[in-house]
């Protein structure tokens, strides 16, 4: 399993509390210092089956100093990858996936039922 988190943000730190307390082994990559590539986001994509505003952090300064909320509406496919790929602080985080799964946030119970062994 490979997560990327953002060290200071409080749902990445339980996410990860959650995977050592679980014995759950995972890649951790620093989201801003190591960001996610265009093709990297795109397969996430398609692989997670959610429409791609979920990739964003929402609550974020940066989406909200772009105007994001109104602006991907009209955004094409494309044009969000290359802005997710652009800055990590814009994807929503914790982002944790392997083979066959992503999650994106963190929520115990969608944890234990996706990523406990």
């Amino acid at each position: 399993m490979n997560i990327l988190v953002y060290p200071k943000c409080t749902t990445c730190k339980k996410a990860i509390k959650w995977l050592k307390d679980n014995e759950v082994e995972a890649v951790v990559r620093h989201i801003v210092e190591e960001p996610l590539s265009k093709e990297e986001i795109k397969a996430l994509h398609l692989k997670s089956g959610v429409e791609i505003k979920k990739f964003f952090n929402t609550s974020g300064i940066k989406y909200r100093e772009l105007g994001l909320k109104d602006k991907l509406k009209e955004m094409s496919l494309e044009e969000c990858y290359d802005l997710l790929a652009s800055d990590g602080m814009l994807v929503k985080r914790p982002l944790a996936y392997d083979d066959e799964k992503v999650t994106l946030g963190f929520k115990e119970d969608a944890y234990n039922e996706i990523w406990k062994k």
